[in-house]
């Protein structure tokens, strides 16, 4: 069974990655593709009965075919939603790339799955300490990146700069999604226009601005045929 696994970024918070990311799992899916989503650290948890949990993850768990425990899918949790190396600083942990790509090689290793996703936390170059990005576990674990990039004023910059950092780093990026963030944006159809015009990469899907965000929804304006997953 050959495994196909990506590392979701975003060109910022708030981009779209996760809503993405469930709807990459759900078209995956609808094409035969057992599933897996993980999110190694998260930001913003709440206490449960059973420990810290995270929205996030608990979406890519629901909309992953393939069950594990939580503590498998989301291994760092912080109840604060802030910065993960500041949420880590203020509690006394220890976080860095070695640690998190040793949970998702773990993960990966026992995977059932043939389409997983690792989700990181905010942009490509969102530190997990002073002096190293998150965009090290992708390099550690050699994963292709799918890019989302949050449709708004300013998003090309951001876009361009993430695109040029990605390649930077000696990793493939194996496409990106547009996603509709802000309703009101003007020239949503040129700024698209100009994202598939610029970066070298397939766009895997336009996602526009949804009422009620469904990765469900959200999976019929994907196509992976790029992605080649057989």
């Amino acid at each position: 069974m050959a495994k196909h696994t990506f590392f979701i970024t975003g060109t910022d918070t708030d981009a779209g990655k996760t809503l993405c990311s469930v709807a990459l799992l759900h078209k995956a899916a609808a094409m035969g593709k057992s599933t897996l989503g993980l999110k190694p650290v998260a930001s913003g948890c709440e206490e449960t009965t059973e420990g810290l949990r995270n929205a996030d993850a608990l979406a890519l768990m629901a909309a992953s075919t393939v069950k594990y425990p939580y503590d498998m899918i989301n291994p760092i949790t912080f109840a604060e939603p802030i910065a993960p190396h500041i949420a880590a600083r203020k509690e006394a942990r220890s976080l860095n790339a070695d640690r998190v790509s040793g949970f998702v090689r773990g993960t990966l290793m026992v995977s059932k799955a043939e389409f997983n996703l690792v989700e990181g936390a905010g942009g490509w170059r969102v530190p997990l300490y002073l002096g190293q990005t998150y965009s090290e576990v992708a390099k550690q674990l050699k994963l292709p990146v799918i890019l989302v990039v949050g449709v708004k004023l300013g998003c090309i910059n951001h876009a361009l700069l993430t695109v040029e950092a990605i390649l930077r780093d000696g990793v493939k990026l194996a496409g990106f999604i547009a996603c509709q963030v802000d309703q009101n944006v003007a020239e949503c159809d040129a700024i698209v226009d100009t994202l598939q015009r610029m970066i070298a990469a397939p766009c895997l899907g336009v996602v526009p601005w949804l009422d009620n965000p469904d990765g469900t929804e959200a999976a019929n304006f994907l196509d992976l045929s790029a992605l080649e997953l057989g």
